[in-house]
């Protein structure tokens, strides 16, 4: 009986270090994404969640370890370049600019955007809404509208792998649906997701694949239907888990 062949990942992590200073934010974290898949990066608060987005579109340069896009070594190439390439983030907390019209932030998007599918048009198709307000600044929308601004203005770039920063904070749980609906009309227009978020019930529903981290560590990782929620629970937050490689240092005795 013939194996399936593993399709070689589009972005892939390995080993990535990240420090702030003396701290360290992200420990040997390794992590390989498929072309088409939505990958869930979980965890609580300080986990590094959103250090191992920063540090895949260039914005924190890890202490050691590589970021690949494609089999490339993307690692020492700066943020702009890497858009460039494909990858583009939504950050957390939107940051788009407030004295700017909706309009105006979209196409800050397309600015050296790569050729594709996502024109104003399409986004246009995706929230009905933003035709209707695209004269008004950014500072006047709600956060869910925001929210929504935002990922056009990344979508714009035409980006294979689209980095979405806490999707859902800050967000009343009817916008975070609303949101959410439009993932699957992303990756069938071919892009690659890697999501992070707190709200595991919601990543679950739509990731291929999660990935916890805790303290800077992999505590867990697996399709969704492999892992159980008393498992993602334990990992969450650490109930009986002990990082495989730790020290008897780290572990103070």
């Amino acid at each position: 009986m013939t194996e399936r062949a593993v399709p070689a990942p589009l972005l892939e992590v390995r080993g990535l270090t990240v420090y702030h200073g003396q701290l360290r934010a992200l420990d040997r974290i390794d992590l390989a994404v498929a072309a088409g898949e939505t990958y869930a990066i979980i965890g609580a608060n300080g986990a590094g969640k959103s250090t191992l987005l920063r540090t895949v579109v260039g914005l924190h340069q890890p202490r050691s370890g590589h970021v690949l896009l494609d089999g490339r070594d993307i690692t020492s190439e700066p943020p702009y370049r890497r858009l460039a390439a494909g990858v583009a983030l939504v950050p957390e907390g939107r940051r788009l600019f407030p004295s700017l019209t909706v309009e105006e932030n979209l196409l800050v998007g397309m600015h050296k955007a790569r050729p594709g599918t996502f024109d104003l048009n399409r986004v246009f198709e995706l929230f009905p809404w933003i035709p209707g307000r695209r004269k008004q600044r950014a500072s006047q929308l709600s956060g869910g509208e925001q929210q929504a601004v935002a990922i056009c203005r990344a979508l714009l770039a035409n980006p294979r792998v689209l980095l979405l920063d806490e999707l859902s904070l800050g967000l009343a749980p009817i916008v975070v649906r609303r949101i959410y609906q439009v993932l699957p009309a992303l990756v069938a227009e071919g892009l690659t997701i890697l999501l992070v978020e707190q709200d595991v019930a919601q990543a679950r529903q739509v990731a291929t694949h999660v990935h916890c981290l805790l303290e800077g560590r992999t505590s867990l990782m697996g399709r969704p239907d492999e892992v159980t929620a008393e498992q993602i629970e334990e990992a969450y937050f650490g109930v009986g888990w002990l990082p495989p490689s730790a020290s008897a240092a780290e572990l103070g005795v």
